[in-house]
């Protein structure tokens, strides 16, 4: 005795992999193809979600750069803004400071110069009032360094 399966000829895939000696079964094959249909469905269904999904993933996506992108253009112009700002006070504060310098070395330049004025002035009444003994100091003051510096 044979077994109904094991012979190739007699496996009939339509019918639900039954002998194709016996009756048939149409609920059977019924079954098998509205489940393989559902499963199909449930398939192209959970695809469709799934885009669905994506597209919105996607969608959020680009709000959340777009704000991203905004925040950080509004955040460097206020960067820009506020660095702008700051060299100027320091452009501000350098110029007063540079100027204030300037006013100072002025008035010491002026009070150099009439110091020295005032020096000059006072050597030369000292020379017209003393004169020789201006010319003897000179010789003595000369004597000495030509000393220093043939040593």
């Amino acid at each position: 005795m044979s077994d109904p399966i094991s012979s190739k000829s007699d496996i009939d895939p339509d019918t639900g992999f039954t002998p194709a000696g016996e009756a048939t079964h149409p609920s059977v094959s019924q079954a098998a193809r509205e489940l393989r249909d559902a499963a199909e469905g449930k398939v192209n269904e959970t695809i469709h979600t799934a885009e669905e999904k994506l597209r919105g993933t996607l969608n959020k996506a680009k709000e959340k750069s777009g704000e991203f992108k905004e925040r950080a253009t509004q955040s460097a112009r206020q960067f820009r803004e506020s660095a702008s700002e700051k060299a100027q006070h320091f452009k501000e504060n350098a110029s007063a400071q540079a100027s204030q310098l300037r006013d100072n070395a002025c008035e010491q330049w002026e009070e150099t110069r009439v110091k020295a004025k005032e020096f000059h002035i006072t050597a030369e009444d000292y020379i017209r009032q003393n004169p020789t003994k201006c010319v003897l100091t000179a010789i003595g003051a000369g004597f000495i360094i030509g000393l220093l510096v043939r040593r």
